[in-house]
């Protein structure tokens, strides 16, 4: 801790288990650290490699703190460190329950669940006064706790229980309604002790993921559960945010295949062999979170030959991907809408996609354990496999209803314009009939090659279906 009187100017993070994280103390060839603690004895060491090797800890009238080493018979200094290397290691910049992001402009944000208590300074980048809650926990509601990976953990009313692991901690912090965080206190061992804090969360900021692999866990108040718990619901594979940079060049522009309403799509390969698609979520994206959980949930529990198969998804602070089988003959409308791809589908072939696109659907509404209505059945939504079989794709917007239940209502319209039906456009009302509308559509695109809404006639006004009403 460094202080400047009473103030505090700069904080290491904790110990642990490999390093203490934020502090700018990294190993290197020149130092070495070891932490001891057992029932005798509790201290940390810091060693300098080579005995023709010395080195000095300063502290500068500016307040900087460095690590300085001299080889035997030299006279220069070399710099090692220097502790606070940006502006994020400045104590409590992000004030209580801000995190400090120094890639971001802002840096500062507040945590998940939190406003600014002072918008106005906020807006002139005065973040010290934090953040308070948007919503008030309620211990008897069930309040959970929300995982923020990379992080350098926060200040204060901390609490070090040799006694609980961190599942215990996961399990008992709910139960204690002053518990706000935990976070394991060595993250190689989960049977380690773990921390504890209670009130404010200070001095919290993100960490570069090559640096660290600590976690911390935070009290979200019960109301803010539904759109959050997508890894509590699911049974698919969880794939780390390191291997899907690895499988697509790290978001390569020349892995990227596509871009829509959810954010951009990439190809990858696994390990394995496996080629896959990657759909990553943009933070500005027109869907978010709701639909994200929304296509996992459901379409984990499906399984057809003419649905596209949902191989895992990655959820790692604000990154949140899915990541589905490669389909190499990318989506229906990159052939029928294209005159120099158009010849490549012969009538044969755009029979058994229609058939494909058909039987999908009917296992969606009769066969299926859930009765799943689409609502946003496009052409680009159709994806063809190396055989040209049609895989429906795309369930974001997607709504399951009960057995014996036939039609829903909602008071937010979404879909795509052109393929919605009229009940569904003015009323709201949607049923399995919206999907056989938008089925309607997508036949007649496949047979005349032209686009609903762009499709335009020298004797009349009408789109493609108007058009086809004429004939």
């Amino acid at each position: 801790m460094l202080r400047k009187g009473s103030k505090k100017m700069y904080r290491s993070g904790a110990w642990n288990g490999q390093s203490i994280k934020g502090s700018g103390m990294l190993a290197n060839q020149v130092n070495k650290y070891n932490f001891v603690w057992n029932n005798k004895e509790l201290y940390f060491m810091h060693e300098i490699s080579g005995n023709a090797i010395i080195s000095k800890l300063t502290l500068n009238q500016s307040g900087m703190i460095q690590l300085s080493v001299q080889n035997e018979g030299d006279i220069d200094w070399i710099n090692v460190f220097t502790v606070q290397y940006d502006l994020c290691n400045t104590y409590g910049q992000c004030g209580p329950n801000g995190i400090c992001r120094i890639s971001k402009i802002p840096i500062c944000e507040c945590l998940e669940g939190f406003i600014p208590i002072s918008q106005r300074e906020w807006d002139g980048l005065n973040w010290m006064s934090g953040c308070v809650r948007g919503t008030p926990t309620n211990c008897e509601k069930r309040d959970w706790f929300r995982r923020l990976g990379n992080v350098k953990l926060p200040d204060l009313k901390l609490w070090l229980n040799k006694s609980m692991s961190l599942k215990d901690c996961r399990r008992e912090c709910p139960k204690n309604c002053s518990c706000t965080a935990f976070a394991s206190s060595d993250i190689g061992r989960d049977d380690r002790t773990c921390f504890i804090w209670f009130g404010n969360l200070t001095d919290l900021r993100e960490l570069d993921k090559k640096d660290s692999e600590q976690d911390i866990y935070f009290r979200m108040a019960a109301s803010e559960q539904d759109s959050m718990t997508i890894e509590n619901e699911i049974e698919l594979p969880l794939f780390d945010m390191a291997t899907i940079a690895t499988t697509t060049d790290n978001f390569s522009g020349y892995n990227m295949i596509g871009e829509g309403g959810f954010g951009r799509v990439y190809k990858g390969k696994l390990s394995s062999g496996q080629e896959i698609t990657v759909k990553r979520l943009s933070q500005s994206s027109r869907q978010g979170l709701q639909e994200f959980k929304n296509e996992v949930v459901l379409i984990a529990k499906l399984q057809h030959r003419n649905l596209v198969r949902l191989l895992g998804c990655c959820i790692e602070g604000e990154e949140m991907m899915l990541i589905y089988e490669y389909m190499p003959n990318k989506s229906l409308d990159y052939f029928i809408f294209e005159e120099s791809r158009k010849e490549f589908l012969t009538w044969e072939n755009r029979f058994e996609i229609s058939m494909g696109i058909s039987r999908g659907l009917l296992y969606l509404h009769q066969d299926s354990r859930l009765r799943i209505i689409h609502r946003d059945l496009k052409t680009s939504n159709i994806l063809l496999d190396s055989d040209l079989n049609a895989r429906i794709s795309d369930f974001g917007l997607a709504r399951s209803i009960g057995g014996d239940q036939y039609e829903a209502q909602t008071t937010r319209v979404i879909g795509t314009f052109g393929y919605t039906s009229p009940e569904y456009a003015v009323d709201g009302k949607f049923s399995t009939k919206s999907d056989v509308f938008s089925l309607g559509v997508l036949l007649l695109e496949i047979v005349s090659g032209a686009k609903n809404r762009k499709f335009s006639h020298p004797d009349h006004h009408h789109n493609l279906l108007g058009h086809a009403w004429l004939l």
